[in-house]
């Protein structure tokens, strides 16, 4: 049952007439699978990994097996408000453990398989967590790490060997009866660590009430999910807020069935490979993986990839992006922003609302957003400020893991500050210009690298891009950009100047990038956003 009445096909009337209703007892894991009696023998999740083994698992036989899992952890000592690290990729055993955590009243943590052993080490020491639920391949380094972590008192690996530690045989000591534990929607279900672009991480911690509201953004922003024959996948990792919180659970809610692949890094060629063979109807799929798709031919006829609709999120996805999906998919992406503290805000919904390319589009029903000043004033249409979404939204985190103040740091009255800056204009689009310190100062003009790094991606040399102000004495800063060059193209000074010329000719001449620097890869968070921390940092910024 949708949130949305799709009868409607007004997006200011659904805005102006929605309203939450949220239960005082609230459960992600029976919201997600266990009320979805009806379809005990429904495809849930069809699983495949690079050797192309695959397997599918029914609602039914994911209900069953996460009980198993939360009374086998029960059994561990694991209670209430424990949390338990996930370090998995997209498997059955991932969203198990979720389920499982959940259905106790646990705590989920899960991190990156792609974190190193001193990422580990901070995000496990921080959160004190007591159980690591991980694979084979991640077993030794948790291991080394044990003896630092007098919190952590439970190692669980998938295919380890070990029977007393072995995923399945732990599995198969708890009972399939539910647990019949009951959890508030103000509860805290989830600890997920911010991407930390521009500081160290910090855990946000997400209440069961947040999977209600996420849903109508995600409604929308697939032009109206669910429908007949619909069936998800995302590249993004399960570990962060994209790939959960935009894909597996949200879908799982109306029991639609989810796409999970293990397939290591990002490519193109898979990816469509794998939409067509499955024939994947709905997809989340970040803005650097459609960038990494624009190369590619015959999306449609040589992959068979038939989608009805893509979001798209976590950096801005440009106008050059959304010409290319209607050229290339066939449809309209729909541009999506939030953050881990406060998911799904503001998007776009192409099936009844204009999507303005470069635009983020509108606060989805039920969340406000608005452009502020630094006192919490809301600002007229076409001036720059913060981002802020109002508190008290059912979608808003419970705060930061044992960082009160940095929580205190980002309340201004009724409004949650989002270190991102943008602007409204006069038909209430939201814009977005950069994160508030990436936004560049050059001689008197306040620059955003978004609107430069979508120009530069319009130049057929340009396969990626980011753009930083370096230090300058005479203007404060000039552009720099960093570029990776599309196959075929060699880095050369007139190369360079044809760059700039294009950029120059496009927006403005205090935009173009004065300096620019032809990079192997550019520096990104495992979430797929760039770090211009990074960049800054090399330029000493």
């Amino acid at each position: 049952m949708r949130l949305i009445d799709d009868s409607v096909t007004d997006f200011e009337r659904l805005r102006q007439t929605f309203q939450w209703q949220i239960p005082e007892v609230l459960n992600i894991a029976e919201e997600v699978c266990d009320r979805h009696t009806d379809h005990n023998d429904r495809p849930a999740l069809f699983c495949e990994n690079q050797s192309r083994d695959k397997a599918v698992y029914t609602f039914g036989q994911i209900k069953a097996l996460s009980n198993r899992l939360a009374n086998a952890l029960t059994g561990l000592g694991v209670k209430s408000q424990d949390r338990v690290a996930i370090i998995l990729s997209q498997r059955v055993e991932t969203a198990l453990a979720h389920l499982a955590c959940y259905k106790i009243g646990a705590i989920a943590l899960p991190l990156s398989i792609l974190f190193g052993p001193d990422a580990l080490s901070y995000r496990l020491e921080d959160s004190g967590a007591a159980v690591v639920i991980t694979d084979a391949a991640q077993l030794d380094a948790i291991q080394e790490l044990q003896p630092e972590l007098p919190e952590l008192k439970q190692v669980i690996g998938v295919r380890c060997g070990d029977p007393q530690m072995e995923f399945w045989q732990v599995l198969e000591r708890g009972s399939d009866r539910p647990p019949g534990i009951r959890t508030r929607a103000d509860d805290p279900a989830l600890l997920i660590y911010t991407s930390g672009t521009t500081g160290p991480p910090k855990g946000a911690l997400v209440a069961h009430r947040a999977i209600l509201g996420n849903l109508t953004g995600f409604e929308l922003s697939h032009d109206f999910f669910p429908q007949s024959g619909d069936l998800f996948w995302t590249p993004a990792d399960w570990a962060w807020t994209g790939g959960l919180w935009d894909a597996l659970l949200p879908a799982w809610y109306y029991a639609k069935p989810v796409l999970a692949y293990e397939g290591g890094k990002f490519d193109p060629e898979k990816a469509c490979d794998l939409m067509g063979r499955y024939r994947v109807r709905n997809a989340f799929i970040p803005p650097t993986a459609l960038k990494m798709m624009r190369p590619l031919h015959g999306i449609q006829e040589k992959y068979g990839v038939k989608l009805r609709s893509v979001m798209s999120a976590g950096e801005q996805v440009g106008a050059e992006l959304i010409h290319w999906g209607r050229e290339a998919l066939g449809l309209t992406i729909n541009e999506m922003w939030g953050q881990t503290e406060f998911n799904y805000l503001v998007g776009n919904c192409a099936a009844i609302m204009e999507v303005r390319p470069g635009a983020m589009g509108k606060p989805y029903p039920g969340h406000t957003v608005d452009v502020i000043d630094p006192q919490g004033r809301i600002l007229p249409d076409g001036e720059t400020g913060e981002l802020a979404a109002r508190v008290g939204d059912p979608v808003m985190f419970l705060g930061y893991w044992q960082k009160p103040e940095a929580m205190r740091d980002k309340i201004i009255g009724e409004w949650f500050c989002t270190g991102d800056v943008g602007y409204r204009d006069a038909d209430g689009y939201l814009w977005f210009v950069g994160r508030r310190d990436d936004v560049i100062s050059s001689a008197g003009y306040r620059i955003g690298p978004g609107e430069i790094e979508n120009c530069l991606l319009k130049h057929p040399a340009v396969l990626q891009a980011a753009v930083i102000g370096k230090p300058d004495a005479l203007r404060g800063n000039i552009v720099k950009a960093f570029i990776v060059l599309a196959a075929g193209h060699a880095p050369t000074q007139q190369l360079k100047a044809d760059i700039q010329a294009a950029v120059k000719s496009r927006l403005a001449a205090f935009e173009y990038p004065r300096e620019i620097e032809f990079i192997e890869a550019l520096p990104m968070t495992t979430t797929g956003k760039v770090r211009r921390i990074e960049l800054r940092r090399r330029e000493g910024s």
